[in-house]
């Protein structure tokens, strides 16, 4: 009795010792803007003088037909679109991509910046690149965790600018889903030790079929492996919102793809969070599935095929993918 009368005095002590580490962001200085370094895109410039870097590629044998901006997923950076940024710039699209605060190089790195201040980088991203491309549509490319962002930015009062969305296994595993336990955990280890680093659950899932591509991840220093205690806390709550906004998702169009052999996010998750994505016409919002997808839908074997969805639905949102992997959407289970 009196060993449980402790803990309960003790855990609100050590819960007002410690607190879940945000990135310290300054106030707005300067004019946002895109940097350059001999001629070529190099960060995109933010109003607290921070610069993200960026990464663009151009079709090279025809003029654009739109633009994509991409998010990349977690404790992952830019450099992960280089497949589908080569594979969409051949097929007539300029493809930018930049690392968000927090991972690859840009500033306090491994540090959760929070999902207001990862809404706002979007916004301000999406202007920049729309001012430069003024005649073009634009549209937001989010893979995992940067799914989650972009419809977290989608649904809210401050919406960014963009003709359509494209949604690569979103990160949608929240507390909705979580067993009560897990969540009084997470949440008392980020208050407690929140400098302390965890693999995160789904590390060891088979990510995707290409294994060079997974290679690739596991050698490059830039990609965070292990993760602090808050920034997982952070994460969670990210996907939480990102679950709750499925079925909000209206206007602009959208695409959310997923793969049947989905490993990193929680099959049950994914699953029980499909539904709940509108019933829209499919020319504002479809489900497609792949049956020989994994999470890395933009780096499996199958990623052409991917590509040629995404380019054809930009085209005509209303037309069936060439995949037919919107036929298997249709169900909206990847079971």
């Amino acid at each position: 009795m009196l060993g449980r009368l402790a803990t309960i005095l003790l855990v609100p002590l050590l819960l007002a010792a410690c607190a879940p580490r945000l990135q310290e962001i300054g106030p707005p200085v300067d004019q946002p803007r895109i940097v350059e370094n001999d001629g070529h895109e190099a960060a995109l410039h933010m109003p607290d003088d921070v610069d993200l870097p960026l990464r663009v590629w151009y079709p090279w044998d025809r003029p654009a037909e739109a633009v994509i901006l991409a998010l990349h997923g977690f404790n992952d950076y830019s450099r992960g679109f280089a497949a589908p940024g080569k594979g969409m710039a051949r097929r007539g699209f300029i493809f930018y991509a930049y690392d968000q605060r927090g991972f690859g190089r840009a500033p306090q790195r491994g540090i959760w910046a929070g999902e207001q201040q990862m809404m706002d980088d979007l916004r301000v991203a999406a202007r920049l690149i729309k001012a430069r491309h003024p005649d073009l549509p634009l549209f937001l490319l989010g893979e995992s965790m940067g799914g989650a962002v972009i419809m977290n930015a989608a649904v809210s009062d401050d919406p960014p600018i963009a003709d359509g969305l494209i949604l690569a296994a979103p990160a949608i595993w929240g507390w909705q889903t979580l067993s009560p336990l897990a969540r009084t955990v997470t949440e008392t280890a980020a208050h407690i030790i929140p400098w302390v680093t965890v693999v995160p659950t789904g590390f060891h899932g088979l990510a995707s079929n290409n294994r060079a591509a997974l290679r690739e991840l596991a050698r490059d220093p830039l990609v965070i492996k292990e993760t602090r205690i808050d920034t997982a806390l952070g994460l969670v709550n990210l996907m939480t919102d990102a679950f709750n906004a499925a079925s909000k998702l209206d206007t602009p169009r959208w695409l959310v793809l997923f793969g049947k052999h989905e490993a990193i996010l929680d099959r049950g998750a994914v699953n029980e969070a499909l539904p709940h994505f509108r019933e829209l016409p499919p020319e504002q919002g479809r489900v497609a599935i792949y049956p020989q997808g994994y999470h890395l839908l933009l780096r499996d074997f199958n990623q052409y095929a991917v590509y040629d969805d995404m380019a054809a639905w930009i085209r005509d949102p209303a037309a069936p993918l060439p995949s037919g992997a919107d036929e298997s959407g249709a169900a909206k289970s990847i079971n």
